[in-house]
This record gives structure tokens, sequence and C-alpha cells, in this order.
């Protein structure tokens, strides 16, 4: 799990004024603004529970306390409410507050730093699918497989977004070669990641199948076009608290 703690920016993207936006809000706060931002926008919904803090902690690459603070907060701020005892935990309370959480401005400031980050990751994730039909062997193939098979049982978010991502990597470590610049990417968006239906995410588990099936035959073609498919419906889908720049 990376740190939580800021480091010194190492990529072009990280030099933005939106992303350093980001970057510097405490790590409780990009919590409590991503869960409070989900809630805004209705991804979360009235009475739906969370999953536990491990689960959360994972998703949103921060520690279990880290995560615990901001469910405290967000109980304070009119968002969730906790339920003790058994069959208890976390849920969005009956009538939520909305934009609570100032925050979350940060976050409804960073659309086009976010659509560019898409782009780029567009243009690498083509690439590296194409590369990866032509060079993944048996055991890549299996583990791929493997992950799209617990994405398809995901119980909620927090253990889809973590499957995703490790499948994701996994398809570029596939092709064999370094693709260190994808990976500043992917780490860059999931910064902005925000809860989702996980019907909806388990929706989109179907082309991380079509792409393995591609890349099962060397289908390079094909796999590239499920890839530019795949990320292309972020611009419309995955960040929708994030409106779209103009143009």
């Amino acid at each position: 799990m990376a740190s939580e703690h800021s480091g010194e920016p190492t990529g072009a993207a990280l030099s933005s004024a939106a992303l350093s936006g980001i970057r510097r809000l405490s790590a409780v706060d990009t919590v409590r603004a991503r869960i409070s931002l989900a809630v805004d926008l209705g991804l979360l919904e009235p009475g739906e529970w969370l999953p536990g803090n491990a689960p959360i902690a994972a998703a949103l690459d921060v520690s279990e306390i880290t995560v615990r603070r901001a469910l405290v907060a967000l109980c304070h701020d009119g968002v969730l409410e906790r339920r003790r005892g058994r069959g208890g935990g976390t849920r969005v309370v009956a009538e939520p507050a909305r934009s609570a959480v100032r925050e979350t401005d940060a976050y409804r400031a960073a659309a086009e730093e976010v659509h560019r980050l898409i782009d780029r990751r567009l243009v690498l994730e083509c690439g590296i699918a194409h590369l990866a039909a032509r060079a993944a062997g048996e055991q890549p193939l299996a583990e791929l497989e493997r992950l799209t098979a617990l994405m398809d049982r995901a119980a909620d978010w927090a253990e889809f977004h973590r499957l995703d991502e490790e499948f994701h990597r996994a398809v570029a470590a596939a092709t064999g070669i370094d693709t260190g610049d994808y990976d500043l990417v992917l780490r860059d968006l999931y910064r902005y990641y925000l809860p989702y239906p996980v019907d909806y995410l388990r929706g989109s588990n179907r082309e991380h199948h079509e792409l393995v099936a591609a890349l099962r035959t060397r289908d390079a073609a094909t796999a590239a076009d499920v890839a530019h498919r795949h990320v292309t419906t972020l611009h419309g889908a995955m960040f929708v608290g994030l409106e779209a720049p103009p143009g």
C-alpha cells in the first residue's frame, strides 16, 4: 500500500494545479470528500451500508485508522450514521446532508485534469493491450481470468476497485516491458476514484472478459479496441462527479 503522506511529484501529471489541490488535502479529508461526493451524486444511496474499514482502506489507498476517522467525521457531517451491535456498521443516513464537505470542491474543480489523465491512459492502455496480445503467456492469462471471475462476484465497490486495479496492472505486466508511465497515470487517476454502484461495476467487467478472450487468441486489434471502449467509458461514467471541460 502506498504511503498516505505526500511525496515529491514525479511525473508531468503531478505538476498540475488540480492534482496539487487534491494532494494538499489530508488523507482523512480525501476519504471524507470522495464518500461525501458519491453520496451527493447518488452513487451511494440513503440507507446503503458501506464496506468495512479494511476494504475501504485498500480501495482508497489509505490506512484503516484514516478510514475510521473519516467515517466518524462524516457521521458528524450528517452524511453517515453508525449502528453498533450485531449486524451493525456504517451506512448513509436516510436524508444525508448535501454538499456538507467543502473538500469535495477540490475534486469538482479537477475535471480538466481528470479528463486529461483519462486521455493519457487511453493512449497507453490501447498500446498495452496490443502488446499483451502478442506476449502474454499461459500463467498471466490464467491470472487475468482469475481476477475477472473474482470481479464477477465482488461484494461491493471497495472489493471490485482493488481487483480492477490488480487486473489492469497484470495486463501491463503481461507485455513483458517496462510500463512505468502507465503505472504513474493509473496512480494519479485512482486519486479521483469514487465509490460506484457495484452492479454497474460488475457490468463493466464484461469488457475485462472480452479483453482476456482477445489476448488468448492473440487478436491484438480486438484487444486494443476493447481497451479503447473500456477507458472511453470513464469520460461519461466513472467520474460523473466532475463536469467535462468545454469543447
